[in-house]
C-alpha cells in the first residue's frame, strides 16, 4: 500500500512558491452558508468545553462552534491578514507546510486538530500527518473536512483527478500511511444535496500507546 501514492500524484499546475500565491489576503469563506453550518453542527458533536485546538491551514475562519469555551486555539497559516481577521484564534503562526511539513509544536499539546477545506494543497500529506499524530495527545481526534470547491492551479493531481467519496478514501490512506491513528470514520455532511455545496469529513483518533 505504501507503493500507491507517487511523487507524481502531488505535482501541481501552479509549482511556483506558495508563499507567493498566498500572499494576497483573500477574506472569504469557500463554502457556502448551509456548509458552513453543517459543518460547525458536526464540530459541535465531538468538541467540548476546554479542549486545546489546533486549526491547520488556517485562514480568516476557523469554522469553530462559537458556543464552546476553548482551552486555546491555535492557528497555522500562510497569510497574516487572513489570521489577523480570525477572531477564533486565540494565537498563530506563519507556516508553510510544503516548505516545512513538521510541525512547530511540542508533543501532545493539543487535544484536537483541524484541516478544513484545504488538505487537497499538502504535497507531503504523510509526514504531515504523522506529525500531527505527535502534536496530539493519545486519544485526541483529527477533523479533515473537504468540498469539491478548490484552487484547482495548487491542489495535487491526485485530488483533482478523484470523485469525493475517492477523495475521503485518499484522506483515510493519509491517516492509515502516518501510521499514528485509529481506523477513520466517514461523514457525509452535505446538508442538501444539490441545493448547497457539498462537505464532507474523515475524522480519526489518534494512537493510545
Amino acid at each position: 500500500m505504501t507503493d500507491f501514492l507517487k511523487p507524481e500524484h502531488f505535482k501541481r499546475e501552479d509549482e511556483s512558491e506558495d508563499g507567493l500565491f498566498y500572499e494576497t489576503p483573500r477574506l472569504v469563506t469557500h463554502v457556502d452558508t448551509s456548509a458552513i453550518d453543517a459543518l460547525n453542527a458536526y464540530l459541535a458533536s465531538l468538541l467540548t468545553h476546554g479542549q486545546d485546538v489546533l486549526d491547520l491551514m488556517s485562514s480568516c475562519v476557523s469554522h469553530l462552534p462559537e458556543d464552546i469555551a476553548y482551552g486555546s486555539v491555535m492557528g497555522l497559516g500562510m497569510n497574516g491578514v487572513e489570521l489577523d481577521e480570525n477572531i477564533q484564534l486565540s494565537v498563530y503562526r506563519i507556516h508553510d507546510l510544503n516548505a516545512h511539513p513538521v510541525l512547530p509544536f511540542e508533543d501532545e499539546q493539543f487535544d484536537v486538530c483541524l484541516i478544513s477545506l484545504s488538505v487537497q494543497y499538502l504535497t507531503q500529506p504523510i509526514v504531515v500527518f504523522a506529525d500531527i499524530s505527535r502534536v496530539l495527545k493519545p486519544g485526541g481526534k483529527c477533523v479533515v473536512s473537504f468540498s469539491n470547491r478548490l484552487f484547482p492551479t495548487k491542489a495535487v493531481a491526485i485530488w483533482l483527478a478523484l470523485g469525493d467519496v475517492d477523495r475521503a478514501r485518499l484522506v483515510a490512506l493519509y491517516y492509515g500511511l502516518s501510521e499514528g491513528f485509529e481506523e477513520p470514520v466517514f461523514e457525509d455532511l452535505s446538508p442538501a444535496p444539490g441545493e448547497s455545496d457539498p462537505i464532507y469529513a474523515v475524522t480519526a483518533e489518534r494512537k493510545v500507546g
